[in-house]
């Protein structure tokens, strides 16, 4: 009997049977800087500096709604969602996107953004919804991404859609895991906000 405790309690103080009882901590993600293309500023024209706009939260649907980061596999299953058990999220992608949109349009507005209707009026609202932001496995080691987002603007006294557009971006993943999914949907956030600034340019009624 003594032998035996001997030898177990020899097992576990080798570091194998230390990683069985500790828990590797999750691995936390954000987008990372998001910059705008060089040109954007200058680019930016009149009208956008006169409005004022109400950019709302972005929403996602209830599957979406979390700090999961999701992957399917098609070649196996690709009705069913997965998430990766060591790898998440800092904050729900579309609470990401929601400030990350509101500094970049910001940044071209002169501060004409408004996040809450109740501290000031504004002429227009900015409505975004995250349809789409996940990792998809084609085979077992080639995986890419896809983000989906629709955007509508409305003038906010009539309550008039003025402008509606789908945006969508596919891109292959670096490598077939968590952090090959982070680093392409990040870039894709940075993509999506970029052709959504640009469209909000010019969906913007002019004076």
């Amino acid at each position: 009997m003594t032998r035996i405790f001997l030898l177990l309690t020899i097992i576990c103080l080798l570091p194998g049977c230390a990683a069985v009882h500790k828990s590797q901590p999750a691995a936390v993600y954000d987008f990372g800087i998001q910059t705008p293309p060089s040109s954007e500023p200058s680019a930016q024209p009149a009208q956008l500096r006169k409005k004022s706009l109400l950019v709302a939260d972005t929403t996602a649907p209830v599957w979406l709604d979390n700090k999961a980061i999701h992957y399917r596999l098609l070649y196996h299953n690709p009705s069913q969602s997965h998430t990766y058990a060591k790898n998440r999220w800092i904050a729900t992608p579309a609470a990401l996107l929601t400030q990350q949109l509101r500094n970049r349009i910001a940044a071209g507005t002169q501060e004409q953004v408004i996040k809450d209707n109740s501290i000031a009026s504004a002429d227009y609202v900015l409505h975004t919804e995250l349809e789409e932001f996940s990792q998809v496995f084609d085979t077992a080691t080639d995986s890419r991404i896809v983000a989906g987002l629709r955007a509508s603007l409305i003038e906010r006294n009539t309550r008039k859609l003025l402008a509606q557009k789908d945006f969508r971006v596919t891109a292959k993943a670096p490598s077939a895991d968590a952090a090959g999914a982070v680093s392409a949907l990040s870039a894709a956030s940075n993509q999506l906000l970029n052709e959504l600034v640009n469209w909000l340019a010019t969906a913007l009624p002019h004076d």
